[in-house]
This record gives C-alpha cells, sequence and structure tokens, in this order.
C-alpha cells in the first residue's frame, strides 16, 4: 500500500472524524444536552417530511372525488366540499358528500325538459 493510497483515503474520512472529535469533545465538557438535542433535530428534519408525505396522502385519498357532471355525463375529479367548472360543458359544479351536482342560487328549481311529439288536428 503506497503513501498515497492512504492519503487520499484518510481525506475521505476526515469531516466524519472531525464531527466526532466535536461530538466527543462537548459531551466530555457537559454540553450533553446540546449534542443531543442537535441530534433530536436532525432526527426530526428527517422524518417529518416521510410523516407529512403519507398524511397528505390518506387526507387526499378521503377527500379525492372522481364523478360524472350530472349536466354532460363529462368524468372530472375534484376535492370534496369545494366548487369547481366541468371541463366539457362549462357547468358550475359543487362537490358534496362524495357526489357532484349543479351549483345553483337558492331558490333555484332544476326541471327536466322532455320532447313532446306534435300531432295534427286532423288525426
Amino acid at each position: 500500500m503506497s503513501l498515497n493510497n492512504f492519503q487520499l483515503n484518510l481525506d475521505k474520512l476526515r469531516p466524519w472524524l472531525t464531527l466526532l472529535a466535536v461530538a466527543w469533545l462537548l459531551a466530555s465538557l457537559g454540553l450533553g444536552w446540546l449534542v443531543n438535542s442537535l441530534l433530536i433535530i436532525f432526527g426530526l428534519l428527517l422524518i417529518i417530511p416521510v410523516i407529512a408525505f403519507f398524511g397528505f396522502r390518506w387526507w387526499l385519498q378521503r377527500n379525492l372525488v372522481t364523478d360524472k357532471c350530472p349536466v354532460c355525463g363529462f368524468e372530472s375529479t375534484g376535492l370534496n366540499n369545494s366548487n369547481l367548472q366541468c371541463q366539457n360543458c362549462g357547468e358550475q359544479l359543487l362537490v358534496k358528500n362524495g357526489q357532484f351536482s349543479r351549483f345553483a342560487p337558492e331558490g333555484t328549481i332544476d326541471i327536466t325538459a322532455i320532447e313532446v311529439q306534435a300531432k295534427s288536428l286532423e288525426e
């Protein structure tokens, strides 16, 4: 083993050895609480994004609704208890209880038009 290889390997370990030496020095001086708090903060910085990711996925599974527009039948996705506009017909929709419904002002009555066949008077 040559001296150059040994120096190259030591260069990679130098930052870790320095960190270990500083932590040991702080612990020997009675500043272990500082080292423990830094380790706790570092651990929280690692675990909080993981918990936030799984929490957001859980919330999204509970609140994301996929349904068909009651006017044109186009399938859309929206968040529960929110308003959205149908991408196909432009109708304002209200997402409530896992279903889409037309968003209409208070007092509006929805009707369904039917086609009536015209008869001539001669018959």
